[in-house]
């Protein structure tokens, strides 16, 4: 596979994400899983069911959630967010989000989330984010 079209596909995926999650989470729209998601979509979260009917129900009661994409990197059929979070958890959350995407799609979802700590409150006093 040509280098170009690698890196046309992971420009073109993290698109697709960061799309596909402003519009189903700051926007609410919920027809957003019907043009970004596809079945059957496998959850790794330990906090969420597999498929989108999870996602149709949970997102209306995500009061104050804010997803804050602050880098991305994708290879070949994955985009990972690195992300602030509110809303998901009691307090912020730094959450790395990891998509799997199929025939531009997001089919697989996995995710690793820790509560936000202050710089000066972390070991090495370097900001989580």
């Amino acid at each position: 596979m040509p280098e170009t079209h690698v890196v046309d596909q992971a420009q073109r995926n993290t698109g697709i994400v960061l799309t596909a999650m402003r519009e189903l989470f700051a926007e609410k729209d919920l027809t957003a899983l019907d043009r970004y998601w596809a079945e059957p979509y496998v959850q790794h979260s330990p906090r969420m069911s597999g498929g989108l009917d999870t996602l149709r129900a949970a997102v209306p009661e995500l009061a104050g959630f804010r997803w804050e994409p602050q880098r991305t990197a994708a290879q070949g059929d994955l985009v990972f967010t690195h992300s602030v979070v509110h809303g998901w958890a009691p307090g912020p959350a730094v959450i790395v989000d990891i998509f799997r995407l199929e025939n531009g799609r997001i089919v697989e979802h996995w995710d690793v989330v820790q509560d936000l700590v202050a710089p000066e409150a972390t070991v090495s006093g370097t900001p989580m984010i």
